[in-house]
């Protein structure tokens, strides 16, 4: 059957909208911190746009709030679905709320939050089936993004203030590890979570030759969460294991002069090179050539460079933190690890033992290959569905 640029099948289009027709929903608001044409998204970014866009392709009406993105209009189309780009970081909350409350751009049959950090509060004011988007407990991230007294209210309102009003809401996370994560730390009862894990794009496939020498990968935003400057560190110290190995380190952020300059202190530029922001081609290249991809982050709700790279044949060494622990099969397409020492061990041992390095590669393509993003757009759309229906029989 035709797909629509490998994402999905006709017959997967037409299922989601079979479902869709089942539930009542031919209109569905989306609300969303960040746009995914802002220069901060991320993996959040490219899930919600994903999923739009499939879901726009089986004919409902996606229209989704997000704040203001420089350059970009305040309202406009894409893949399919409405983008409507109004306020800043922090008001875009009530702003988005507010809009969808008054109706403004029309009414919707149901209504997808995705709680960034800061939720929308949509159980306040939703009167529609609506379902929220919460990929992981940011926790310590207030207090590496935040002056400490707003840390302090940002750990508040996520930890026990926000949860409260969202019991009855179903939540739907990325991985297990997520999930056991919002219910032991947040209180949410087990049967409202569901997990849907992230697809990924059929781009990222096996293919090219790797690099001669060894090559090491990391990919995200320079942000405090992501820990760069734990990696740099440790890239430093496998260094020293292995002269000849060079790292690339592609992104963009507020943190990249920091880096700059730790790199230069450590005298790691000849072998650390920071990329900024390249285009998908490029980081597929890198995820086919390098050895192994690494990542040191505080937090991830899933870590979706890890299992783009895994479909191109790339192992991982990775913390061992929620989201990872799902995104990597240990053992089979990766290694997990706490801290610095960890790390270095793990990357270590899959540069120097190429034996290892071939069998996590093939385990890697094999733990991609589950994830495909029709299969996460329909397993959200089930959710939304479901809450639908059950409103319903209840009205």
């Amino acid at each position: 059957m035709a797909d629509l640029d490998g994402l999905a099948t006709s017959s997967d289009i037409a299922k989601l909208g079979d479902l869709a027709a089942e539930a009542g929903l031919q209109r569905v608001s989306m609300l969303a911190w960040r746009d995914l044409d802002d220069p901060e998204a991320g993996g959040s970014e490219v899930h919600a746009s994903t999923v739009a866009r499939l879901w726009a392709e089986a004919g409902i009406e996606v229209t989704m709030r997000t704040s203001f993105a420089a350059g970009h209009a305040q309202m406009g189309w894409r893949n399919g679905y409405r983008v409507i780009r109004k306020a800043g970081r922090y008001m875009v909350f009530p702003r988005a709320a507010f809009s969808e409350m008054m109706c403004w751009h029309g009414g919707r049959d149901g209504l997808v939050e995705i709680w960034n950090g800061m939720p929308f509060m949509s159980p306040l004011w939703a009167r529609t089936p609506h379902v929220t988007w919460l990929h992981h407990v940011h926790a310590d991230m207030w207090n590496m993004t935040l002056p400490p007294k707003l840390a302090a209210l940002g750990r508040t309102l996520e930890s026990t203030i926000a949860p409260k009003f969202y019991r009855r809401t179903p939540v739907v996370t990325l991985s297990n590890s997520s999930k056991h994560e919002l219910v032991d730390e947040l209180g949410f009862r087990p049967s409202m979570v569901h997990v849907v894990p992230p697809g990924i794009d059929p781009r990222f496939s096996p293919g090219g030759t790797k690099s001669e020498t060894p090559l090491v990968v990391a990919v995200g935003r320079l942000v405090p969460v992501k820990r760069f400057d734990l990696l740099v560190e440790v890239l430093v110290a496998l260094h020293e294991r292995h002269p000849a190995m060079e790292a690339v380190i592609v992104g963009e952020g507020y943190r990249r002069e920091q880096l700059e300059m730790q790199i230069h202190e450590a005298g790691a530029e000849r072998y650390i090179h920071l990329r900024g922001r390249i285009d998908d081609d490029e980081v597929i290249d890198l995820y086919r050539r390098a050895w192994v991809l690494t990542s040191a982050s505080a937090r991830e709700g899933w870590g979706m460079t890890v299992t783009e790279a895994a479909a191109c044949g790339t192992p991982a060494v990775v913390t061992r933190i929620a989201g990872h622990s799902d995104a990597v099969s240990e053992g089979e397409s990766g290694l997990l690890g706490h801290g610095r020492d960890e790390l270095v061990n793990g990357l270590d041992r899959v540069l120097a033992d190429p034996g290892l390095r071939d069998r996590l590669s093939t385990g890697a393509r094999r733990h991609a290959a589950r994830f495909t993003w029709a299969a996460t757009a329909r397993g959200t759309l089930e959710v939304l569905a479901a809450e639908a229906i059950r409103r319903r029989r209840h009205n």
